[in-house]
């Protein structure tokens, strides 16, 4: 795997490195299984212990070793059986893998069918990002990967053998064999349920920063706003404006943390009207005001900010039309942090 750096991922953050999926070899097709030590080998100046953000997933088994690593401002300890899934777009970093051990797999958004189990637990944006296996769970998790590995090795070394299908089934086995059961397939009866959900997660990604209100999905979709309430809750807990609006909370939060930008600016971006607005959405979610930044999130990697900028910061808070903000297409949500889920629903009210 080549880290390349590239500014047109969902949301440009300065602090953050920005990484596109760039394979050493165009063999696999979309898919690529490397380890830990390569990971290692590759970063010399140790940039993977600094904020990073993929447009691709990283899905990692820890075979042995301990260490940490953080996504989307929460941390997780890394020890044997220790599966981490880092979906596109979520900001994360290697905070100590210097004595972790284990295969890491790489692959594109869309490699996996949209329709399959594998292909909708890819997309759930906020699914956990680590957990622990079971004894039995990880020896057939590791047969997967290992299973998946060497096809991946001879497709590089014998491109006329590689089978792009292959590719695409044994990743698929290995993500249903690591997933929290929590994450199985819906049972029938909750077929129909599932399918809206995932059609309104999906429209949510690509609409979240210009429309806040359920009645708009329910009517872009050809829904009732009750069916997607009654969808998003079976399939999360939580109803389709309280869904909507911790996507918005989340990547307010990123941009706070890892932006200079000024809640105005911020605020505009999201597609508030104005900065109160934006305020009053934030306060209600963390009984925290933006200008004290996210709540919870590390900030041992950013230099404190200076007077000025905490007065900029503090000043943009008062009603003023927001600013324009470079948005790049595509945005490719994480897991909800955990500050992110306690309260109730906040924001413009579901019409």
């Amino acid at each position: 795997m080549i880290l390349v750096e590239n500014r047109q991922l969902p949301l440009v953050l300065p602090s953050v490195r920005q990484l596109r999926y760039a394979p050493a070899s165009p063999v696999g097709r979309g898919v690529e299984v490397l380890g830990f030590e390569q990971l290692r080998t590759m970063d010399h100046a140790r940039r993977r212990a600094l904020p990073q953000r993929p447009d691709f997933h990283v899905l990692a088994l820890v075979t042995s070793g301990a260490g940490r690593h953080t996504a989307d401002f929460v941390d997780h300890p890394l020890r044997e059986r220790t599966v981490v899934w880092i979906r596109p777009g979520v900001v994360h970093r290697w905070t100590d893998v210097d004595e972790v051990q284990g295969p890491l797999v790489l692959f594109e958004p869309g490699f996996l069918p949209v329709s399959g189990p594998a292909g909708q637990a890819a997309a759930d944006v906020f699914a956990p990002t680590s957990w622990q296996l079971g004894d039995r769970n990880w020896h057939l998790s590791m047969c997967a990967a290992d299973h998946l590995s060497h096809e991946h090795a001879t497709a590089v070394a014998h491109p006329e053998l590689a089978s792009p299908p292959v590719l695409v089934h044994l990743l698929s086995a290995l993500v249903l064999r690591v997933l929290p059961s929590a994450s199985a397939s819906p049972p029938a009866a909750d077929a129909e349920n599932h399918t809206v959900f995932r059609r309104y997660r999906a429209a949510v990604e690509e609409h979240f920063a210009h429309q806040h209100h359920v009645t708009e999905y329910a009517r872009q979709l050809g829904y009732d706003p009750r069916t997607l309430t009654r969808a998003a809750r079976a399939a999360t807990g939580l109803g389709a404006k309280h869904f909507l609006d911790q996507r918005i909370l989340l990547e307010a939060k990123r941009l706070l943390a890892h932006t200079d930008l000024p809640v105005a600016r911020i605020a505009g971006h999201l597609g508030f009207g104005d900065s109160a607005n934006f305020t009053t959405f934030f306060q209600r979610q963390t009984a925290l005001p933006p200008a004290a930044g996210a709540p919870g999130t590390e900030t041992t990697d950013r230099p404190a900010p200076d007077a000025s900028s905490a007065r900029r910061r503090a000043a943009s808070v008062s009603p003023s039309p927001a600013g324009p903000f470079p948005r790049a297409p595509g945005p490719r949500p994480p897991p909800a942090p955990r500050a992110a889920v306690r309260s109730g629903s906040p924001g413009p009210p579901a019409r």
